[in-house]
């Protein structure tokens, strides 16, 4: 079995955001990825225990490392003033890199 490395960028964010972050994503070709709704507690106190648009969403796209710096720097400089986010890349191991 063969494993290829790919990068995993993982994006927490408030639900709001998530619109705008998937459209990111579109604009760099990146059309696979997962979404869905997460609690925590953070610099912003409890979020996802309220109102529907006081929900963080995370979304997790498996992705080369060659789209990963533009697609990073498009989502800090157009919406880290407006929205919580936050951003994280791991390493990870695929069978099918075809897929990516």
């Amino acid at each position: 079995m063969k494993l290829y490395n790919v990068k995993l960028l993982t994006i927490t964010c408030e639900i709001l955001a998530q619109k705008n972050i998937i459209d990111i994503l579109n604009k760099h070709e990146i059309t696979g990825y997962t979404t869905y709704e997460v609690d925590g507690n953070g610099a912003r106190g409890i979020r996802g225990q309220g109102f529907k648009n006081e929900k963080n969403v995370k979304v997790e796209v498996i992705m080369r490392e060659e789209k990963l710096q533009d697609v990073v720097e498009e989502i800090s400089r157009t919406l880290f003033a407006d929205f919580a986010i936050v951003i994280y890349v791991s390493e990870v191991g695929v069978l099918r890199s075809e897929k990516f």
